[in-house]
C-alpha cells in the first residue's frame, strides 16, 4: 500500500494559497494512481509542531533509560515526524517564500525530523524517497532577475532534504503570486497564469511520475 506524506505550511487557507491549490493537485494525481493507499496530512499552519526545545534536541542523543520524563515527552512528538517520513513513499511540501526563506512552522519541522545518526548522517533512513517541493512565491527569483540573490527557499530545502536527509527532490515554484492582487504587477498577470497552469500541469505529471516509478521498483524487487 502506497503512503503519500503530504505537507502544508501557508498561512493562507486553500482557495488563497497557491501552494497548497498545487500540493491538492499533486495528491489528487496520486490518489488516482493508489486508490488503496494512504495519506498522511500535516497543516502545519494549523497544527503547528513545537518548535525544538533542549529537552526534545538532547534526548535524541541520550540513552533512552536515561532520559528525564520531559526528554521522552519531547522526543515522542519527535518520533511520530520521523517515523511519517520513513515510512512514506513519496512527499509532497508546500514551501510557500515567506521574506525570502520557508514558513518557521516548516522550519520547525524540519529541526524536528533531522536526527545525526538516524535521518541523517551516513546512511539516512528515508535515503532515496522522492519528494516534491512546491516553493511558490509573490514575485520571481528566478536566475537572471533583479531579486535572484534572496532566494533562501530552494537552495535552503535542497541542502536540509537533499543533502542532508537525502531525499530525491524535485521542485515546482509557481511564481509572481501577488500579481492579480497588486497593480504596480498588473502587467505580469500573463506571465503569473502561464506559471500557475504550468505548476497545475507540472503537479500532475510529477505524481503519475512517481506512481510510475514505484510500481517498477515493485516489480523489480519481486523478480528477485
Amino acid at each position: 500500500m502506497a503512503t503519500l506524506l503530504h505537507i502544508d505550511s501557508s498561512v493562507f487557507p486553500s482557495g488563497a494559497s497557491a501552494s497548497r491549490s498545487v500540493t491538492a493537485a499533486f495528491r489528487r494525481s496520486w490518489e488516482e494512481q493508489h486508490p488503496g493507499g494512504t495519506v498522511v496530512y500535516r497543516d502545519l499552519a494549523a497544527e503547528p509542531v513545537p518548535h525544538i526545545t533542549h529537552d526534545a534536541w538532547s534526548a535524541g542523543y541520550a540513552d533512552p533509560s536515561e532520559r528525564t520524563a520531559d526528554q521522552s515527552a519531547a522526543f515522542a512528538a519527535r518520533l511520530e515526524l520521523i517515523e511519517e517520513l520513513e515510512r512514506a513513499d513519496a512527499v509532497v511540501i508546500g514551501a510557500p517564500m515567506y521574506n525570502y526563506t520557508v514558513p518557521s512552522t516548516l522550519k520547525a519541522w524540519l529541526d524536528s525530523v533531522l536526527l545525526l545518526g538516524r535521518t541523517a548522517g551516513e546512511a539516512p533512513s528515508a535515503q532515496g524517497t522522492p519528494a516534491v517541493v512546491v516553493a511558490s512565491r509573490g514575485g520571481s527569483y528566478a536566475p537572471g532577475t533583479p531579486r535572484e540573490g534572496f532566494e533562501f527557499v530552494r537552495n535552503y530545502l535542497e541542502a536540509v532534504l537533499g543533502r542532508t536527509l537525502g531525499l530525491d527532490v524535485d521542485f515546482i515554484v509557481p511564481e509572481l503570486t501577488m500579481a492579480p492582487r497588486n497593480p504596480a504587477m498588473a502587467e505580469l498577470v500573463p506571465l503569473f497564469q502561464a506559471s500557475k497552469e504550468r505548476a497545475h500541469r507540472e503537479a500532475v505529471t510529477k505524481a503519475k511520475a512517481l506512481a510510475e516509478r514505484r510500481a517498477a521498483d515493485a516489480d523489480a524487487d519481486a523478480d528477485r
